[in-house]
C-alpha cells in the first residue's frame, strides 16, 4: 500500500511538472508572438514556399527585420539577411517545428516573420494558425487537387480544409480565381471576423514578370503586392525586394545541356503534382518547343502514390501534349494501360521504371539519344522521389558542375 502511494505521490508530482513547464513554455511562446508586428501565415497547395520566400524578401527590401521559415522540399529558416538556415531534423517534421522556429529567431528587434504552412491534415493547420502563429495576415496561394486522402475530393472541400489556417480578425490574401471557392473563402473568413483580399494576377505587368532570372508566374506575384499595398510598402520596393530575393533550393528548374548528341532542354516539374499547376508549367515551356523538338514527358511514380499516378496517366494524354511518355517508378504496367486506352500510340511509349530498373547510361539512352530530332524537351513531373528520378537528378548535378550546361539556365516557380 505504501508502495503505491508512493508511486501515485510520483505521478502527480511529474504531471504538475510538465504541466508547468507547458504553461511557460506556452507564455513564453505567446510574449514572444505578442512582440512581433506583423505575422504572415502561407498556406495553400503550390507556390508557398516560393511565395514565402518573395514575402519576405519583399519585407526585408522595406527595411522590415524579418524572420523566414521555408519548408518545401528544403526545410530552412531565412535570416534578416536572406541567407538560409537549414534546419536539421531527427525525426519526421512537426508543426511543433514552428514554435522552436519562434523561440531560436524572434528578438525584440524582429519586425515580421514569414512562416509556411508544413500541416497537410486540417485539424493541424488549425493549430498552426491558432496556436502557433496567430497570423495578422493569411494567404492561401491557390487551391488544387493534392493531398485528396486528407483535404477532401473536391476543390470546395480542399478550399474548406485550407480555410482552417485562416486568421481570427486579421486579413487573408488569396490569388484563387474560382468564384465557386472564393464564395466559400468569403464566407468563412467573414465567420472569423476576418477580410478577403483576392490578388488580381492580370495587374502583374510583362516588365515586372521579366524582371525575375527565373520563370515565375503572377498569380504569386499579385500576392506579394496585394500584401505590400496592405503595408503601404511602394510598389518599386515591393518588387526590388521580390527579385533580390533568393530562389528557393528546391525550385524547378530549366536547364540545356549537349547530352547524347542532343541538344537538350531538360525541365525539371517533379513537385508538380497536380493538372492546373501541369498546365500552367508546360504552357511556360512553349518557348523551348522548335518544329525541330521533340518532347519527352516523365510520369514519376512512387508506390505510396497509387492514386495520383491514375490521374497523371489520363492528364499527360488529354491535357498536355508530349510525343513521347516516359514511365519512372511503380506501377508500370497499369499507368501503361491507362496512357494506351487514352490513344497514346503504344510505340511512343517508354518503360523505364522499376520492371527494368535501369542504369542511368540506359535512361539517357532511351529518353534522350534515341529521340528522332536533335533537339529534345525532357520533363520530369508527379512526384520527386524514385530510384530513377533521383538518379536523373544527380546525373544533370554532376553535368552541370562539370560545366557542361550550354545557353541560360532557367528557374520555374510553380504557380
Amino acid at each position: 500500500m505504501a508502495s503505491q502511494l508512493v508511486f501515485f505521490t510520483i505521478a502527480v508530482i511529474a504531471s504538475l511538472a510538465m504541466l508547468l513547464r507547458w504553461f511557460g513554455e506556452s507564455r513564453g511562446h505567446a510574449k514572444r508572438l505578442a512582440m512581433v508586428p506583423h505575422r504572415i501565415h502561407v498556406n495553400g497547395i503550390r507556390g508557398k514556399s516560393t511565395v514565402a520566400r518573395l514575402i519576405a524578401g519583399m519585407l526585408r527590401e522595406a527595411d522590415l527585420v524579418t524572420v523566414g521559415k521555408s519548408t518545401g522540399s528544403f526545410a530552412a529558416v531565412i535570416k534578416p539577411d536572406g541567407e538560409d538556415h537549414p534546419l536539421h531534423r531527427t525525426g519526421s517534421p512537426t508543426i511543433l517545428e514552428q514554435i522552436n522556429v519562434v523561440r531560436d529567431w524572434v528578438t525584440p528587434f524582429v519586425d515580421a516573420i514569414v512562416m509556411e504552412c508544413m500541416a497537410i491534415n486540417p485539424r493541424y493547420q488549425k493549430v498552426s494558425e491558432e496556436r502557433i502563429i496567430k497570423s495578422t495576415i493569411g494567404v492561401i496561394t491557390n487551391v488544387r487537387e493534392d493531398h485528396q486522402d486528407v483535404m477532401g475530393e473536391t476543390l470546395p472541400e480542399i478550399a474548406m480544409s485550407l480555410m482552417s489556417s485562416c486568421p481570427k480578425n486579421g486579413i487573408l490574401v488569396t490569388a484563387e480565381q474560382n468564384p465557386e471557392l472564393l464564395d466559400i473563402m468569403f464566407s468563412e473568413a467573414r465567420k472569423r471576423g476576418t477580410s478577403l483580399i483576392v490578388a488580381d494576377p492580370t495587374q502583374v505587368r510583362p516588365e515586372e514578370v521579366a524582371a525575375f532570372d527565373f520563370i515565375s508566374f503572377e498569380e504569386n506575384i499579385a500576392i506579394v503586392l496585394a500584401i505590400a499595398e496592405l503595408l503601404n510598402i511602394p510598389r518599386h520596393i515591393a518588387m526590388a525586394g521580390m527579385v533580390r530575393a533568393p530562389a528557393d533550393p528546391g525550385v524547378l528548374r530549366i536547364e540545356r545541356y549537349k547530352i547524347g548528341g542532343k541538344n537538350l532542354t531538360w525541365a525539371n516539374l517533379f513537385a508538380v503534382n497536380d493538372r492546373e499547376s501541369m498546365v500552367a508549367a508546360t504552357e511556360k515551356l512553349r518557348p523551348y518547343i522548335g518544329e525541330n523538338t521533340t518532347s519527352v514527358g516523365i510520369l514519376n511514380n512512387r508506390t505510396d502514390r497509387q492514386r495520383r499516378a491514375i490521374q497523371f496517366a489520363d492528364i499527360a494524354v488529354n491535357d498536355l501534349a508530349f510525343d513521347r511518355l516516359v514511365t519512372f517508378g511503380a506501377y508500370e504496367d497499369l499507368v501503361s494501360n491507362i496512357v494506351i486506352n487514352n490513344g497514346f500510340p503504344k510505340e511512343h511509349l517508354i518503360n523505364l521504371g522499376e520492371q527494368r530498373n535501369p542504369a542511368i547510361e540506359t535512361i539517357i539512352e532511351e529518353a534522350v539519344a534515341k529521340m528522332p530530332t536533335d533537339d529534345v524537351l525532357l520533363v520530369g513531373f508527379v512526384n520527386i522521389h524514385t530510384h530513377q528520378a533521383e538518379m536523373m537528378l544527380e546525373y544533370f548535378e554532376d553535368e552541370a558542375n562539370r560545366g557542361k550546361p550550354r545557353g541560360k539556365n532557367h528557374l520555374v516557380a510553380v504557380a
